[in-house]
């Protein structure tokens, strides 16, 4: 991560400044505010171990101030801090064996909105384990689909394979996913009515059943059933096989039954996964929202937060990031009772992070 700041004046080293907040955050600071009062709290064997210096007449460390740390954050790289923790996670834990799952998904940051500029927008790739490998800021005048190639340069594709909603659904993406080795799940919608219309008539009560599952949860009984046929002439690129799910749900409550379709189209060829793989991939997707964005907002309030100085924004949530990646890959499924854990010792982050 690249210094901000003029050499000039300097009093505390950036890595400290950076490691104080990130150690903040994973122990529940969902603000600056918050980042400062747990580094002023701090005692001076965990601020040593954060790499600041002691005074050389007092030898006592005097933590950074709220503001300091403002600034010099507002200040940072975007692009690299969250090229550092995609870096940092992947490197703390090694991956699990078998097939890579990728999710791609979008998130404005509603908070950051001002009269003269649009709340900042971020695209995040996450393993459906619930590990960012990746982040990027949309551009302000754009959408998702621009931004999705340059989010997946950084990551390695080989044999992946790639989830994502509609909007997502398009030629380029597919040739990029393809010449880097990748696969794809892609969701057809009427976005792309020639494709939705081939794939919806294809003879799909003569083809078999390759996935069946049934359950209750959220005061609701579900069924969902999973059928894949090949097809060789689908207008889009590298297409193999086409998927139709149907779901069935009865809320408990009221008796209503309702049934959804959803058609896709995948890169991966007959064979290369069965139907219980597959179902559970498409299902994992929405893993994106409930594990990641849904904690952001609910467990760091970060669409309550009005933080909109510079990178601030942006910088923040690669933070956040950064604090759920480790706590599950420490184990935690619940993100709020791993913070409150963090916090009762200012040793724990530390010892996360693997300072201590």
């Amino acid at each position: 991560m690249p210094d901000p700041r003029a050499r000039r004046g300097i009093r505390h080293p950036w890595t400290a400044l950076l490691t104080a907040a990130a150690a903040a955050v994973l122990a529940g600071a969902a603000s600056i505010t918050a980042i400062g009062e747990w580094v002023t709290d701090a005692p001076q064997h965990v601020l040593a171990l954060l790499g600041f210096r002691p005074d050389p007449l007092t030898g006592l460390i005097r933590p950074p101030h709220a503001t300091t740390i403002r600034l010099v954050l507002a200040a940072a790289d975007g692009d690299a801090l969250d090229r550092a923790i995609g870096h940092f996670l992947q490197e703390r834990k090694a991956p699990a064996s078998g097939r890579k799952i990728v999710a791609v998904d979008g998130k404005t940051l509603r908070g950051s909105r001002t009269v003269k500029r649009p709340a900042v927008a971020l695209i995040a790739a996450m393993t459906h384990s619930g590990q960012v490998l990746a982040q990027r800021q949309i551009d302000g005048k754009s959408n998702e689909i621009p931004a999705f190639a340059p989010l997946l340069d950084s990551i390695d594709l080989t044999g992946a394979v790639i989830t994502a909603d509609a909007l997502h659904t398009q030629h380029d993406h597919a040739t990029y996913l393809h010449k880097r080795g990748a696969h794809y799940l892609a969701v057809v919608k009427r976005n792309h009515p020639a494709l939705h219309e081939s794939v919806r008539c294809l003879p799909w009560r003569d083809v078999r059943l390759d996935h069946y599952e049934r359950g209750r949860a959220h005061h609701r009984d579900e069924i969902r059933r999973l059928k894949t046929a090949t097809f060789a002439h689908l207008d889009y690129p590298h297409a193999r096989q086409a998927l139709q799910v149907v779901r069935w749900r009865r809320d408990l409550g009221t008796g209503k039954l309702t049934i959804e379709r959803i058609y896709l189209v995948t890169s991966l060829p007959p064979g290369a996964a069965t139907g219980s793989e597959l179902a559970t991939w498409i299902r994992g997707h929405w893993r994106i929202e409930n594990q990641l964005h849904h904690v952001r907002d609910r467990t760091f309030h970060e669409d309550a937060s009005k933080t909109r100085t510079r990178r601030l924004p942006r910088v923040m949530a690669g933070l956040r990031n950064l604090a759920i990646g480790i706590h599950r890959q420490d184990g935690h499924t619940n993100i709020a009772a791993a913070l409150r854990h963090t916090a009762r010792d200012h040793l724990r982050p530390l010892t996360a992070l693997g300072l201590a």
